[in-house]
């Protein structure tokens, strides 16, 4: 059986791994460090404009490879599975969190507090802004003050959100840029972002994507990417609760068991498949799984709700003009009270909904040539915007990830079922928040002329997190805030799964500030030299 030793073992491929084997091995680089992941390493940046073209002629997956047939989960919202993970066509939206998604016990009495404190906590966004290389403009709210400037200006407004922004900002509200983990100049070895509008496949490189990390570290003699390889158990140590070494197998040799060994291993394989792998790693010893002595493994499964609408406007909007690129408003992160608890952003995008280039009138006539541009001309001296809020729910105890003993992978591992589900006080002001959105949504209407044409809920929690919580009770938690779990010293849990709650905004900049500050805390269980 091969058998692979290193100073520490990263379990899974993706923006957190990427970012925490970078940091220790800035720190650290006298240590071994090898990743290991079970997807495919798709490093042919080179094929990545014909990627684009393919995807926009025919509406194929701009990563052809990037997942694996029988390794899915019921619930899951990306079936991602490559070096990179699901930063490799993320669309690089970086917002910040603010204090109150910390401190949600203490300052409403709703849910729980995360054992870190805010200012902590934004001197790793600072870190993990200039490690993505993120571009954008400061908050106007002073609770959103910034201890460093972004990287990078933002990028600049097409006519489409300058459009946008005039209407939006006529409601009261104030709008700005989302910042976004793209280059506004050269930065980083990476090229400037000249709008392709195919973030999902970036062709360029400006779109910031774990791979470039992962090419870089392989420079290294002491680094290791061992991709194609499904780690499907941790093992202890027989006398110890550290855990000893990882039982893998390679897809390309699958009769062939593989084991990695080390001092050190961390999981960095996200909300899904983190807990999934230790509740997988049972034993006599432990025999609901590892780091599960609270019960709390794969528990507390979050995300975000969000409602949306599609509102017509007094705008001339051209779609296709970087279309992902967005506005922002965080006024709405800051609530008075528990009893008019509706915390959420406040997004506003273009959109060509009732406003394409089509070839057939409303009353049958073929369109072509002049007929087709002057019909379009018509139907463009009003615009669409779409609007989303992604409201603050949190989790219950219930809401799950589990052992599916009906659905198995070739191996015959047990695959993980999501369940969400939301505590009852979230529950509670269900209808309190659906009629806070119809009324905001109706104030944007009204201010600039506009006409809300449909609105709606999301039906899954997005941007999701959660199965691994941080905290300070070893009851009520399954590590500390630095990913080092309760039960085994030498097991960490990077990323994603830590997060007690999921916020009211996009999740990727949190997740890697959480890994940034926790590679110190590795870093330390080395002595130097």
């Amino acid at each position: 059986m091969p058998r692979y030793e290193s100073d520490i073992c990263i379990i899974g491929g993706g923006i957190t791994a990427a970012m925490l084997a970078l940091k220790l091995s800035e720190l650290r680089p006298e240590l071994s460090i090898t990743v290991v992941e079970a997807g495919k390493r798709l490093f042919d940046t080179e094929n990545r404009m014909a990627y684009r073209q393919r995807t926009i002629d025919y509406a194929e997956n701009a990563w052809p490879g990037d997942f694996i047939e029988d390794q899915a989960a019921q619930g899951v919202i990306s079936r991602t599975m490559a070096v990179g993970g699901s930063a490799l066509h993320w669309g690089g939206t970086c917002n910040r969190f603010s204090e109150e998604d910390l401190r949600l016990k203490s300052m409403f009495g709703l849910y729980t507090d995360w054992p870190l404190a805010w200012t902590e906590l934004e001197k790793f966004y600072c870190e993990a802004e200039r490690r993505l290389g993120v571009s954008g403009e400061p908050s106007p709210f002073a609770e959103d003050r910034r201890s460093e400037p972004y990287p990078m200006a933002a990028m600049a407004m097409t006519h489409n959100l300058i459009e946008l922004k005039r209407w939006a900002d006529q409601s009261g509200v104030p709008f700005q840029t989302t910042p976004q983990a793209k280059n506004t100049e050269p930065y980083d070895g990476r090229a400037k972002c000249i709008r392709c509008n195919t973030c999902a496949i970036c062709p360029t490189g400006a779109r910031y994507s774990p791979d470039y990390t992962f090419r870089r570290l392989l420079q290294r003699k002491n680094f290791a990417l061992h991709d194609q390889t499904l780690v499907r158990k941790l093992v202890l140590d027989d006398a110890k609760s550290t855990v000893a070494a990882a039982e893998a197998v390679s897809y390309l040799k699958p009769d062939e068991p593989v084991e990695y060994r080390a001092p050190v291993f961390a999981l960095t394989s996200g909300y899904c498949w983190s807990p999934h792998l230790l509740l997988l790693s049972r034993s006599p010893r432990f025999p609901n799984g590892l780091a599960n002595s609270s019960g709390l493994v794969g528990r507390y499964m979050c995300g975000h709700a969000f409602q949306s609408a599609m509102i017509e406007i007094d705008a001339k909007i051209y779609p296709g003009m970087n279309e992902q690129h967005g506005l922002i408003s965080r006024q709405f992160f800051r609530v008075k009270d528990r009893e008019h608890f509706v915390r959420h952003d406040l997004r506003v995008w273009e959109s060509a909904s009732g406003h394409e280039p089509r070839l057939r009138s409303a009353d049958g006539r073929i369109l072509l040539g002049d007929s087709l541009l002057a019909d379009w001309r018509q139907r463009a001296q009003r615009g669409t915007a779409r609007v989303r809020g992604y409201h603050d729910v949190h989790p219950d105890r219930e809401s799950s990830l589990t052992l599916d003993a009906a659905a198995k992978n070739r191996f015959g591992d047990p695959l993980p079922k999501i369940d969400h589900r939301l505590d009852a006080a979230t529950l509670a002001r269900r209808d309190f928040t659906h009629e806070h959105f119809q009324q905001l949504f109706q104030k944007l209407a009204q201010a600039g002329n506009g006409k809300v044409l449909n609105t709606g809920a999301g039906n899954y929690l997005d941007h999701p997190a959660g199965g691994c919580r941080m905290g300070g009770d070893p009851a009520s938690s399954v590590c500390d805030s630095f990913g080092q779990t309760h039960d085994h010293e030498n097991l960490f849990v990077a990323g994603s799964p830590t997060l007690p709650n999921a916020g009211c905004t996009n999740g990727t900049l949190t997740f890697v500030a959480l890994t940034l500050r926790s590679a110190e805390r590795v870093a330390e269980r080395f002595h130097k030299g």
